[in-house]
């Protein structure tokens, strides 16, 4: 096990943190470290917002109804971008589509897999993050809050900080659920479901803060059996991704 699994392993996300800043020079280089996750063709189809401004991330706080997210030493906003590529075809006479699904699921997952590099390299030099997909709560707000341009949108905020908490690691599926050996096998589905209900209910029952008295599944049918956040295809079509 080395030092990078160990971390990765290690993820948790910190809803605390103490009043601390984290220095600018430091939030470049995680910035800089994040662009190294790949690119479909390189079209590199993000940006990132940092917010640390005080009266800034204290109204992010209040649209993505999540109070640490002002206590933290800086919110990133990471969106899908394709405002600077049109720009490029701009250069040379052309019109990019944006409202295509691929281009679409190009940019998200460019921002996802930038995200995800930004969250590593955090924790990697010790500071604590959690993952804000309610900065689409109130999309239109916090884009007209952050001067987001047509042809981008906000895909997931990240709070970086010191922790001034513990947590205890969320156990994942059983790796028997995600890992498929050359075919998908849904043969011991059932059976996987039940450990992991069990496994999931004795966590939230014994974690230090927010127990509760539920299963994994009994979760997941709950939220996916209600349509969320229906508005966001209005939403992308306004900024420019009219999905064909």
């Amino acid at each position: 096990m080395n030092d990078v699994l160990q971390t990765m392993r290690n993820h948790v996300s910190v809803r605390k943190y103490k009043s601390e800043p984290i220095p600018q020079e430091t939030i470049e280089q995680l910035v800089e470290a994040a662009q190294h996750a790949a690119s479909s063709n390189f079209v590199q189809a993000y940006s990132v917002i940092a917010v640390t401004d005080p009266d800034i991330k204290a109204e992010c706080a209040q649209l993505t109804y999540n109070d640490h997210v002002k206590d933290a030493a800086v919110f990133f906003v990471i969106c899908a971008d394709y405002h600077r590529l049109a720009l490029a075809g701009k250069k040379h006479d052309v019109t990019i589509h944006t409202e295509t699904t691929e281009n679409f699921l190009v940019a998200t997952v460019d921002a996802s897999l930038f995200a995800q590099n930004l969250t590593l390299a955090s924790e990697s030099l010790g500071y604590g993050t959690c993952y804000i997909g309610s900065v689409r709560n109130n999309i239109e707000k916090i884009s007209d809050l952050l001067k987001i341009p047509e042809y981008v949108f906000p895909l997931v905020g990240l709070t970086v900080g010191i922790p001034d908490e513990e947590q205890r690691v969320k156990p994942r599926l059983p790796k028997r659920a995600v890992l498929h050996q050359n075919a998908y096998d849904q043969v011991n589905y059932s059976q996987l479901l039940d450990e992991y209900d069990e496994m999931i209910k004795d966590y939230y029952q014994n974690r230090l803060t927010n127990q509760k008295d539920t299963t994994w599944t009994e979760s997941m049918s709950a939220y996916l059996s209600k349509k969320n956040r229906i508005y966001m295809r209005d939403y992308l079509a306004s900024q420019g991704f009219k999905l064909e």
